[in-house]
C-alpha cells in the first residue's frame, strides 16, 4: 500500500510540474512578463515551503558555507533554468519545451564523466544517444511547433539543471532536498525582483485572471508538485521516485494538447519516448549501482525535484 501511495505522490508530482509551461503561456498570453511570473512564483512557493517545514518540525536554517552556496545555487542556477525555460516556452510548445528540458539527467551523468571522473557504461552510451537523438528527430523533423531558437534555450536551461544538480550534489552532501529547497526558493525570487525592478519589467499582477496565474504557477506547479514528490520519495526511494517521475513531459505533452489546443505529431511522440526512455535507463542504471553500495553516513538525499 505505501508502494502505491508513493507512486501516486510521484505521479501527482510529475503533473503538477508538467502544467508550469501550461501557466508559462497563459501568462504570457495575458501579458505578464517573466520576470513578474517567476517572482511570484517563488515568493509564493516559499511561503508554501517554509510553512510547510515548520508545521512538520523540519525547518533548518542554513549557516556558512552552506547557506553561501544554497542561496548562490537559488540565485544563479535555479533561477537561470527557470528564466531560459520561460525564455524557450516563447519559442515552443508547452510540450516540446517539456520534452527538451527532461534532457537533464542525461546531462548530469554527462557532467559527472567529464567532471567527476565517473565511468562510461554502455548503458550510459546508450542513454545519452537515446535522448540525444530524441531531441534531434524533434528538431530535425516534421514536429509541429519547433523552433530552432527555443531548442537551443531550453537545452540550456537543462544544461544549467544538469549544472545545479551536479554542483548541489558535491558541495552539499549533508544537506537534505527540503532544506536546500527552503534557501534555493527565495534566493530565486529574489533574483527575479531585483532583476525586473533593474530592468523595469516587474509588475503587479491586476485583476482576477493574472493573480490566478501568479498564484496558480506558486502553488499547482511549484509547491505541491515539491511535496508530493518529497512524500512519495520517503516511500519508494530516491530512485524509483526519479523513474516514476519520467512520466513528466508526456504529462506537460497532453496537457498542452487538451488545455492549449497545440499540435501533436507522431515525430513529436516519438522523439519524447526516445529522450524518456534514455532518461529512464539513466535513473535504472542509477538505482542498480545504488543497490550495490554501502549505505551512505549522510541522511541528505540525493535527488533534487524534477522542476524548472
Amino acid at each position: 500500500m505505501s508502494d502505491r501511495t508513493g507512486v501516486g505522490l510521484v505521479l501527482l508530482s510529475a503533473t503538477g510540474f508538467g502544467t508550469l509551461g501550461i501557466f508559462g503561456k497563459l501568462a504570457a498570453d495575458a501579458g505578464l512578463s517573466i520576470p513578474t511570473v517567476l517572482a511570484f512564483r517563488f515568493l509564493v512557493a516559499t511561503a508554501a515551503v517554509w510553512g510547510w517545514l515548520g508545521l512538520r518540525g523540519d525547518l533548518r536554517v542554513l549557516t556558512g558555507r552552506n547557506l553561501a552556496v544554497g542561496l548562490g545555487l537559488g540565485a544563479l542556477g535555479y533561477a537561470a533554468v527557470s528564466g531560459l525555460y520561460f525564455w524557450g516556452l516563447a519559442y515552443l510548445t508547452a510540450g516540446l519545451a517539456g520534452i527538451v528540458l527532461f534532457t537533464y539527467p542525461v546531462v548530469v551523468v554527462g557532467l559527472a564523466v567529464v567532471a567527476l571522473d565517473e565511468r562510461v557504461t554502455r548503458r550510459t552510451v546508450a542513454a545519452l544517444g537515446l535522448a540525444l537523438g530524441g531531441v534531434v528527430l524533434i528538431t530535425g523533423g516534421d514536429a509541429a511547433g519547433v523552433d530552432l531558437r527555443g531548442v537551443a534555450v531550453v537545452l540550456g536551461a537543462a544544461v544549467v539543471y544538469a549544472g545545479y544538480i551536479t554542483v548541489s550534489r558535491t558541495a552539499l552532501e549533508t544537506v537534505d532536498s527540503p532544506t536546500l529547497t527552503a534557501h534555493v526558493v527565495p534566493a530565486a525570487a529574489v533574483s527575479f525582483l531585483g532583476y525586473g525592478s533593474l530592468t523595469g519589467t516587474l509588475s503587479l499582477p491586476t485583476g482576477v485572471t493574472e493573480w490566478a496565474l501568479v498564484v496558480g504557477v506558486g502553488l499547482v506547479a511549484t509547491a505541491v508538485p515539491i511535496f508530493t514528490f518529497f512524500a512519495g520519495m520517503r516511500r519508494i526511494g530516491a530512485s524509483r521516485a526519479s523513474i516514476v517521475s519520467t512520466v513528466e513531459p508526456a504529462m506537460t505533452l497532453v496537457l498542452g494538447a487538451a488545455l492549449l489546443g497545440e499540435p501533436v505529431t507522431s515525430v513529436t511522440v516519438v522523439g519524447g519516448l526516445l529522450v524518456v526512455t534514455g532518461v529512464v535507463l539513466v535513473e535504472s542504471e542509477t538505482e542498480t549501482e545504488t543497490k550495490t553500495e554501502p549505505e551512505p553516513e549522510s541522511e541528505s538525499e540525493s535527488e533534487s525535484e524534477p522542476a524548472a
